[in-house]
């Protein structure tokens, strides 16, 4: 099996309402790896990585959703699209090729409680 590798950034959500979110990006991602390996792996590296701040590190992230892909149209929304659950939530089973991330794929991080509390009320508070 050949390896593709992938910059892929990650969009970490805290809070849906509020717009708060940091993207760390992430280089040489194997694209073969199942979304399952890529979670822990991107749990174990915003432990340990500078220039987060804590309340980002201890957040309990569970669910991966595509936002955007090279050459495809981007949302509007401020975080990512509200559509698409279908299609765009990364199975934990499947790899992160077979669920669509790519080179230079950007994927939001957040806690899945959270997103579907923001869906049946989509309303931000600034």
């Amino acid at each position: 099996m050949t390896t593709e590798k992938a910059i892929v950034t990650v969009r970490l959500v805290r809070s849906f309402e509020h717009c708060n979110f940091r993207p760390v990006v992430f280089r040489n991602v194997e694209l073969h790896q199942t979304v399952k390996e890529f979670l822990a792996f991107v749990r174990a590296e915003i432990l340990s990585a500078s220039g987060l701040p804590p309340p980002f590190k201890k957040f309990e992230y569970d669910t991966m959703k595509i936002i955007h892909q090279p050459h495809g149209a981007k949302t509007n929304e401020l975080i990512m699209s509200l559509e698409d659950d279908d299609k765009l939530l990364l199975k934990e089973n499947d790899t992160l090729k077979a669920a669509g991330v790519g080179n230079e794929t950007d994927v939001a991080f957040f806690r899945k409680e959270d997103y579907e509390k923001f869906k049946a009320n989509p309303k931000t508070v600034f």
